[in-house]
């Protein structure tokens, strides 16, 4: 399902999805389940054309890592992070860094775009050779 602007909303959605999935298992069962919601963020940015969307898919895909951190689902907060200014800083950094790790899955599939090309131009110019007479 992809609109005129080249966003993808279904790798939004399912990105989305999955990095909240892992908070709440990380939660819920084994702390060593909270890296892995970047899965979700590299997949919101893997599903975009460009990447610009993808950066932007990634800060939008965090969003819901914002919602759960606040609630507590990430831990308690201490010290400077209960004023607003902790706050604010908290949110900031988890949007930032959903924006780089969907900007990194954007970049990975334009890599893989890339190659996938030369390798058929690569295939393309060996097929039509002639081969040497006997």
């Amino acid at each position: 399902m992809k609109y005129d602007f080249g966003i993808n909303i279904k790798a939004l959605v399912f990105g989305a999805a999955i990095a909240a999935a892992f908070i709440l298992f990380g939660y819920q069962y084994w702390d060593w389940f909270y890296p892995f919601s970047a899965i979700g963020l590299i997949y919101a940015g893997y599903g975009q054309d460009n990447l610009k969307a993808g950066t932007l898919m990634g800060l939008l895909a965090s969003t819901p890592i914002v919602v759960l951190t606040l609630q507590g689902y990430m831990g308690q907060f201490d010290g400077f992070f209960l004023t607003e200014t902790g706050i604010i800083t908290v949110t900031l950094i988890i949007l930032i860094v959903g924006a780089v790790v969907g900007f990194v899955g954007a970049w990975t599939k334009r890599s893989r775009v890339k190659a996938l090309e030369q390798y058929e131009k690569q295939q393309k110019i060996g097929k039509n050779k002639k081969k040497g007479k006997k």
